[in-house]
């Protein structure tokens, strides 16, 4: 079944009028993408140049033990450096040469920004410059996890645009495939597997595990993104010469088939070895969604606007689980990364861009919603409204593409259902 071929609704939402709005948000911000970042670059190392309130974010999302060295840290920035009274490009220099003296095995320091680091107009991509030629041996390189404009996963897309300048120039005159987008390490083995049953190489991911592993880029560079949220890195890759793969992302067990099949036509894979290779995973997958549906099917979920992955989740369980979603609020709509997801939503679904917190819990609570996914800012409040809901950012933490991860994700949304009627009793 090829991406173009699915099965559409009587009236998809590609040409669906979007409410677009513009008031006041409820986001976690850029720094928390490094939550999953620092645990797939093995040697890479996240210092934020913030304050003690994101060094205290970093530690309660990651949830960080005091035995653990995690790759990542806080140089704070004080009263001193707000109020201009101390140098903060030598402060910086001083942190960065003592971390560099503890940890030795960093071959990719990453100066992320946040909002206090813009307030004083740091320059932190200057500093990133004068650190790498100070420190041979560890490339420095900068990025903005400011959530002054930004939601939470927009902190990897600028990380691994960041990194796109770096990545060496391909020499192959042959098709090369580039998946685009962080996968947990089972999940890119997964996919590995699947591609070269396919026969489709060289297969590079971005992010790499290793930060010498960077895969290269060139005019030949076929491009597979994995997450819906990549949009500047998708841009620079493209300037280098990338060519998209339009597809819906690989959630379930129809994306993944889906997004599989993109890459088996653009490589030319006959119809019936695709058939063979995908069959057997695709049927364990619709197996393990199929434990799902009797408590999810025909229940109303609400999707507040926070990780842009919410139009590919809709489509999961409105086409696999038989949901209903009501409202798909996302950050963001990107119409080409999205283009193969929009004509597979169902047509009575209100589409929303951007936010008005408060117009949006309106109309949750006029709609009443049987799973009300969003941030953890709204998740209590709306829990002691009476509501179920799933944390956003649950499904950003958590292996939810491929085949074998495909009752995972729909478990996640059975869950809180499992929850509320286990308390009712």
């Amino acid at each position: 079944m090829s991406a173009t071929a699915l099965a559409r609704p009587a009236a998809g939402c590609e040409a669906a009028p979007v409410l677009r709005e513009r008031g006041q948000r409820e986001v976690f911000c850029g720094l928390t993408g490094i939550i999953w970042l620092h645990r797939k670059i093995q040697d890479a190392f996240f210092l934020i140049v913030g304050s003690r309130t994101c060094a205290h974010l970093m530690q309660s999302a990651a949830g960080v033990m005091i035995f653990a060295e995690p790759r990542f840290a806080t140089a704070i920035i004080d009263e001193r450096d707000l109020a201009g009274l101390a140098d903060a490009n030598e402060e910086l220099d001083r942190v960065v040469g003592q971390l560099l003296a503890r940890r030795p095995d960093i071959r990719l320091l990453f100066l992320v920004g946040s909002c206090p680091s813009e307030v004083i107009k740091l320059d932190l991509s200057r500093a990133a410059r004068r650190l790498d030629r100070q420190h041979h041996g560890t490339r420095v390189l900068s990025y903005s996890g400011s959530g002054i404009e930004t939601t939470f996963t927009q902190g990897e897309d600028a990380c691994l645009a960041a990194l796109v300048p770096e990545m060496p120039v391909a020499a192959a005159r042959a098709p090369e495939l580039l998946v685009v987008g962080a996968l947990a390490e089972v999940v890119e083995d997964q996919l590995r597997r699947l591609f070269e049953a396919l026969g489709i190489s060289p297969v590079g991911f971005l992010p790499p595990r290793r930060a010498d592993a960077l895969p290269a880029v060139g005019p030949e560079t076929r491009l597979l993104l994995a997450q819906p949220f990549l949009a500047e890195t998708a841009r620079a890759l493209e300037a280098r010469g990338a060519r998209h793969l339009p597809a819906p992302f690989p959630l379930g067990a129809e994306g993944t088939t889906a997004w599989l099949r993109a890459a088996a036509e653009a490589w030319g894979v006959p119809a019936p070895r695709f058939r063979a290779v995908t069959a057997i995973g695709e049927q364990r997958a619709r197996a393990a969604i199929d434990r799902h549906r009797d408590r999810l099917a025909g229940r109303r979920i609400f999707f507040f606007p926070d990780s842009q992955l919410e139009i590919p989740l809709a489509r999961f369980l409105a086409r696999e689980l038989d949901m209903r979603p009501i409202e798909i609020g996302t950050p963001y709509l990107h119409r080409a990364h999205l283009a193969a997801e929009l004509p597979l939503l169902p047509g009575d679904a209100l589409l929303s861009e951007g936010q008005d917190v408060d117009r949006q819990l309106d109309r949750c609570r006029a709609a009443r919603p049987d799973l009300v996914v969003c941030g953890l800012g709204l998740a209590n409040p709306l829990e002691a409204e009476g509501y179920a809901t799933k944390w956003s950012i649950e499904l950003v933490f958590t292996p939810i593409q491929g085949y074998d991860q495909a009752g995972d994700l729909a478990a996640l949304f059975a869950r809180p259902l499992v929850r509320r009627d286990g308390l009712r009793v």
